[in-house]
């Protein structure tokens, strides 16, 4: 598995990582087979939250004999469960405090703020409470994660060290908006839905549906790789690894083997110049003005 130096920090991440929200609520033993196996063939990089449901808890009690083989993301700012509102700087304290204890280890490598707004990171409490948390040993960096220019600015604030971020076939604003200002800083970039959800897959989709927008738009965006499922999902994940910036993308799954079934689609390295400026082109063609990054 290739591995790449994330930006200023002194971690080289694969460049598949693990994202842990789909496995909050599944049972310890998938997860243990799940984990387990892709550590063994490669992943080193873990991304969770604190309202992921039970992720959290499930990769401390099936990874915390093993904290030295992989870098652990987490991310703060809601309260999930925690009698404070989202945002609350003592929350934010109590919050990061928790995810170390579910996690069972006494740091974790990043914390993201977890979709911050601009006006919240303007008024600079949360972020001087990843700072303290950092001096403390808490973490060993500070990121932030989100979409839009609220991510825009947090990026051109300088402060932080990763971002976390939306980029994928059907999700494209934060080429054109955002990473050249985090490759100006040296900033670490985590590409997030880098398969679209595989919203494409679906003949039909409840407006209320979670990857609508995302089916929505590749409906009128007709790219024609699409038309054979294991052949789409190898372009969309190596499309979105090709991006300048971009050092890892994390895909989540319930399902042991699929992070190695994934890993195996990067083997041919990076998509030929000319299709991805394809894709770059057939986006630039048809994407609306709404069409900006999900949170």
């Amino acid at each position: 598995m290739e591995k790449r130096r994330y930006g200023n920090t002194d971690m080289e991440v694969s460049v598949l990582g693990f994202g842990g929200s789909e496995i909050g609520n599944s049972d310890e033993k998938t997860v243990d087979r799940l984990l387990g196996q892709a550590v063994d063939a490669g992943l080193n990089l873990i991304d969770t939250a604190e309202c992921y449901g039970n992720s959290e808890e499930l990769i401390g009690k099936v990874l915390g004999g093993r904290r030295s083989d992989y870098y652990l993301f987490t991310k703060c700012g809601h309260a999930a469960g925690l009698e404070y509102p989202d945002w609350d700087l003592l929350m934010l304290e109590k919050s990061i405090d928790r995810s170390l204890k579910r996690l069972q280890t006494d740091y974790v490598d990043m914390i993201h703020l977890h979709s911050c707004r601009e006006e919240v990171l303007r008024e600079g409490g949360v972020i001087e409470v990843l700072q303290r948390a950092k001096e403390a040993g808490k973490t060993r960096y500070i990121g932030y994660s989100g979409d839009r220019k609220d991510a825009l600015y947090a990026v051109q604030t300088g402060i932080f060290d990763s971002l976390e971020i939306s980029v994928n076939i059907a999700d494209q604003e934060a080429i054109d908006l955002t990473l050249d200002e985090a490759m100006k800083r040296n900033m670490g970039v985590t590409a997030k839905r880098p398969i679209a959800n595989a919203a494409w897959i679906h003949e039909t989709m409840d407006e209320t549906a979670y990857p609508y927008i995302y089916w929505h738009r590749l409906r009128e965006l007709q790219y024609g790789f699409l038309a054979d499922h294991q052949s789409g999902v190898e372009t969309a994940l190596r499309f979105t690894l090709s991006t300048p910036g971009v050092h890892t993308a994390i895909v989540g799954t319930r399902q042991p083997d699929r992070w190695q079934q994934n890993a195996a689609l990067l083997e041919k390295g990076p998509l030929p110049r000319e299709q991805y400026e394809e894709i770059r082109s057939i986006w630039r063609t048809y994407a609306g003005p709404d069409w900006v990054g999900q949170t």
